[in-house]
């Protein structure tokens, strides 16, 4: 399976938090799964931190190559597939995660409902 992790979902990852449901855990650790985050996420990620509302290691990069998570650029396409999306969720960083997900198929590992009415795959709440 072709899995794209939600920030929220990352960020529990890499702390190891309980947060962070057992099956979840198990999805990105299979070795059978290829895992991506998104640059848009590496983004969101690197704003909040230099506003001060999240603390995260500042090697990002070397934490998801340990990991053995492949990152996942923007390109144009999605760039116009996120513009193009319905208006249900304005959260820019959602929306690019959602037309990512439809462009490249790619199943969404997120407890964020707001990524429901998108129609794109997501991993059954567990």
């Amino acid at each position: 399976m072709n899995i794209l992790l939600d920030t929220h979902v990352l960020l529990w990852w890499l702390a190891d938090d309980p947060a962070l449901p057992a099956a979840a855990r198990g999805t990105i650790a299979d070795g059978a799964n290829r895992v991506v985050v998104s640059a848009a996420t590496a983004w969101e990620i690197s704003i909040k931190q230099a506003l001060g509302k999240l603390d995260v290691p500042s090697e990002l990069e070397e934490a998801l190559d340990a990991g053995g998570i492949a990152a996942l650029p923007i390109t144009v396409a999605h760039a116009l597939a996120a513009g193009s999306l319905p208006r249900h969720h304005d959260d820019p960083f959602d929306r690019m995660l959602i037309a990512q997900a439809g462009l490249e198929g790619l199943t969404l590992l997120t407890f964020d409902e707001n990524f429901t009415p998108y129609g794109v795959p997501v991993l059954p709440r567990a």
